[in-house]
């Protein structure tokens, strides 16, 4: 397929409104306005209906968009629920949350740099089968007599655990904190995603007969640095593997990376979640006062990615200073090269409304030293610059630049640098044989029963097999781990592959 066989649509790509940086920075809240019945028709115009449609190829849920695409467009909105409710459990915290990896395949963003706007569909879509009441409860109309334990209740366990109830299993989902949604509720900030929205799919999945068994830990009573946990009781491995017929591990990557420097037993210096879960839990009225803020503070944010940049947004709304956002890696390139990389997830350099709102972004740049005042407060970073290059392998590498050193003076610091794996704790209480990174070891789509562990009947999906990724990966694995449970119970199943 060259650009001159296909004729580009003229319609141009509308993006999500926004309040006003100045307006949204003073509150929590959802800040996006969505677009009206005539913008969304403007965008499903825009579709090619492919004969390939890569989009679809792109999406870890393997959406629909060509098809909810034409079936808006004709006015058939319900039709086009239906469609994509078949693909994807939660659209709601997809079409909020995902980068929009469909989007990078879309055949209008190779012919002209402007996708078709795809997340916007689909949130019109959710948005409006709820409000026509079109989602509803789906009960099984037969039980099988088995029961399932899923620990963990992020959009891996919800998802998971929905679609075995619906096949008649007696499930109980575990959740360590005192609600469930896992990250989707604790790690992601209110006005990327409002919790009202979680608080409807857990009523919907306990009125289709999912039991959630809130501020209950699995195996562990001590949890590693920079993982909270709620739990006013501890559950066994060996008990849930007695009292069930299969478990599901799906507790996620929650062991954040910490830095290794000096200086960083000082006061003021946090993990990313300390920040983003504390601001929600006040938010949600769990709590009255965050335990950290970064009011009146400068602040440095080490770490380029989500994470990141969703401390940019809570600092700001809680009143910080300057704010500088410090990526080790080299700043991407504006725009990618299509020939080499579509349809694929191009690397290039993209720009966050938290982002937007103010900060400093620093590339190749990586922190030497936290410094601190005679009282042990934090009062400025050390940093220093990296050059990069490839090896003879084609591996990156860096190496400081001499002379590069410079300091930083601020009050916070935030660690915001991914998470390396699942406690290891809960993964040893079961047995579970881990990989190399320590994330629990189970072959997806391949053997006899896909997402299977080392132990028979315990099962693991999204990050706590894969490490950290995506929300949309993470309800992908948790569906297709469902199949896998369900054949692995009754032999047979009716689940389609989900493929």
């Amino acid at each position: 397929m060259t650009r001159q066989n296909l004729e580009p649509a003229k319609a141009q790509r509308i993006e999500f409104g926004h309040q006003s940086i100045q307006e949204r920075i003073k509150h929590f809240k959802d800040f996006t306005i969505a677009l009206t019945d005539e913008q969304i028709q403007v965008q499903v115009r825009r579709c090619l209906h492919c004969g390939t449609p890569f989009c679809s190829a792109s999406c870890p849920l393997h959406n629909r968009p060509v098809d909810f695409n034409r079936l808006v467009r004709d006015g058939k909105w319900r039709a086009a629920w239906e469609c994509l409710n078949a693909t994807n459990s939660f659209p709601e915290f997809t079409s909020r949350v995902c980068p929009a990896i469909c989007e990078a395949g879309c055949t209008q963003y190779y012919l002209e740099d402007a996708a078709v706007g795809i997340k916007t569909v689909e949130r019109a879509i959710i948005d409006r089968a709820w409000l026509s009441g079109w989602v509803r409860p789906a009960v099984a109309q037969q039980k099988t007599a088995k029961r399932v334990a899923v620990v963990g209740s992020g959009p891996a366990g919800l998802a998971c655990a929905q679609l075995l109830a619906r096949a008649g299993h007696d499930v109980v989902v575990y959740e360590k904190n005192a609600r469930a949604g896992g990250l989707l509720r604790y790690g992601i900030p209110d006005f990327k995603l409002a919790k009202e929205l979680v608080d409807r799919r857990i009523e919907q999945m306990q009125a289709e007969g999912v039991k959630f068994e809130l501020a209950t830990a699995v195996a562990v009573e001590k949890f590693p640095l920079g993982v909270h946990s709620d739990a006013c009781k501890v559950i066994e491995a060996d008990e849930l593997r007695r009292n069930f017929d299969a478990v599901v591990l799906a507790c996620g990557a929650e062991v954040p990376r910490d830095l290794s420097v000096e200086g960083r037993q000082g006061k003021g210096t946090h993990f990313a979640l300390e920040l983003l879960q504390g601001k929600n839990k006040v938010l949600a009225g769990e709590i009255r006062q965050a335990p950290v803020s970064a009011k009146g503070c400068d602040v440095a944010i080490i770490g380029g990615g989500d994470t990141g940049s969703d401390c940019v947004g809570i600092a700001r709304r809680q009143g910080a200073g300057k704010i500088y956002q410090i990526d080790i890696s080299p700043c991407p390139p504006e725009k990618e090269d299509k020939e080499l990389t579509w349809p694929d997830w191009p690397y290039k350099l993209r720009t966050s409304t938290s982002q937007q709102e103010g900060c400093e972004r620093l590339w190749s740049t990586a922190t030497k030293r936290i410094l601190l005042n005679d009282n042990g407060e934090v009062r400025g970073i050390e940093c220093v610059k990296l050059d990069w290059s490839v090896d003879e392998h084609g591996r990156r590498i860096s190496k400081e630049v001499s002379n590069s050193r410079f300091e930083i003076a601020v009050g916070r610091v935030f660690i915001a640098m991914g998470f390396l794996h699942a406690v290891p704790s809960l993964l040893d209480a079961f047995g579970v044989q881990t990989d190399a990174r320590g994330n629990a070891q189970a072959q997806i789509e391949t053997g006899e029963h896909p997402f299977a562990t080392s132990v028979d009947g315990v099962f693991a999906c999204g990050d706590a097999r894969s490490g950290q990724s995506l929300v949309v990966r993470a309800m992908s694995e948790g569906r297709r781990c469902a199949r896998a449970v369900d054949l692995y119970l009754m032999g047979t199943t009716d689940m389609p592959p989900w493929r």
